[in-house]
């Protein structure tokens, strides 16, 4: 897997691999998901720079399905960049394809761009400094990491080296990654002066990846420096939270048992999608079906941040499992938002108390 030697269609774009060039088929569907994001985020004719190009598959679907006008492909590797060369060519796509380095183009750089996709192996981090130098009011962030068991704290020293944050390794740890990622997109744009403005954050399989808008302004910097804060959990009935802000209060003790909690982050607090676009995307079609799925899911999750784990509510009460649906649907009955979450498939969101939650649970077991 990852090499295509043969032609690959995907989309409207015909693919030929070459030796030691990376293309990976399993991830259409988070290419199909990027593609839709543009179609309905991106201005007409947008300029866009593909920052990791590899075959050019992203920035040849891009332009011949979300309306790119200027498509720029790098990549250091000399190979990949002759055949993305050769593809740019083969599917009629007017783009300079270039061999280099992305923090020199940052730096030689003449123009900036609208839209910035950056999808590197392993870790974004090195290189967010570079995408800002190319962006500009508005432009729109996609930022891939795959340096997940980082990010989810199986190696806690290294999250903290990268990403200036402590992590959680537990159930919650998908969704912590998630938001020290955008956490840490929100730390360097501010050195830019830009805010953040989240629009579409997934964690699915091996990766993560958050679509943002950038938002140039001191006031908006700021502002999005305030959405920072810190997770917290309670390992004795399971509650998390956030305490909100750069240096919130220390509170230590959990709102609803009393217990000490664990903490963790720098992380971004608010929301992680914005309903007019994740419903917009799934108007505009999504070929794959697993990633409609993912984007409807994201589409109706309540905003709350972090959720319930109905198998450590079940397991602490000593009592086997419920249906999760009838769970939710007695939560919406008691004036709470609730739903299901991309995070966990056992995991419900709701702005409900664990209490509350547990009630319900005694009530379907009738114990």
């Amino acid at each position: 897997m990852g090499r295509v030697s043969k032609t690959y269609t995907e989309g409207k774009a015909r693919i030929v691999g070459g030796e030691g060039v990376f293309l990976n088929p399993a991830m259409k569907g988070l290419r199909d998901v990027s593609v839709a994001f543009l179609k309905c985020s991106a201005p007409s004719k947008f300029s866009i720079l593909d920052s990791t190009a590899a075959t050019g598959i992203r920035g040849i679907r891009y332009a011949q399905e979300a309306g790119a006008g200027t498509v720029v492909a790098l990549d250091v590797n000399p190979k990949a960049s002759r055949n993305a060369r050769r593809n740019f060519t083969a599917n009629k796509i007017e783009g300079m394809v270039m061999n280099k380095d992305l923090q020199l183009f940052s730096i030689e750089a003449p123009e900036k761009f609208d839209v910035v996709d950056l999808d590197p192996f392993g870790s974004p981090a090195p290189y967010i400094n570079d995408v800002l130098k190319v962006s500009k009011d508005g432009s729109l962030l996609m930022v891939t990491a795959t340096d997940t068991a980082v990010l989810c704290g199986a190696h806690a020293s290294a999250c903290v080296k990268q990403y200036g944050a402590v992590p959680i390794h537990n159930h919650l740890c998908k969704e912590a990654g998630l938001r020290i990622l955008i956490g840490h997109v929100i730390k360097k744009a501010a050195e830019f002066n830009m805010g953040v403005e989240p629009m579409v954050s997934l964690a699915d399989m091996h990766y993560m990846r958050v679509f943002v808008k950038l938002r140039k302004g001191a006031s908006e910097a700021y502002g999005s420096m305030k959405s920072l804060g810190f997770g917290k959990y309670c390992n004795s009935c399971s509650w998390a939270g956030v305490s909100v802000g750069i240096t919130p209060k220390a509170v230590y003790r959990c709102s609803e048992c009393g217990n000490e909690t664990q903490q963790f982050g720098h992380i971004f607090t608010g929301k992680l999608n914005n309903r007019r676009i994740t419903g917009d995307m799934l108007k505009s079609g999504i070929e794959d079906g697993h990633s409609e799925r993912t984007i409807s899911c994201l589409n109706l999750e309540p905003e709350v941040p972090f959720f319930i784990s109905m198998p450590v509510i079940t397991r602490k009460l000593g009592i086997s499992s419920v249906p999760y649906g009838a769970v939710i649907e007695r939560l919406k009955g008691r004036g709470y938002a609730a739903g299901r979450t991309i995070f966990n498939e056992d995991g419900i969101k709701t702005d409900a108390p664990v209490s509350d939650v547990v009630s319900i649970v005694k009530e379907l077991k009738g114990v």
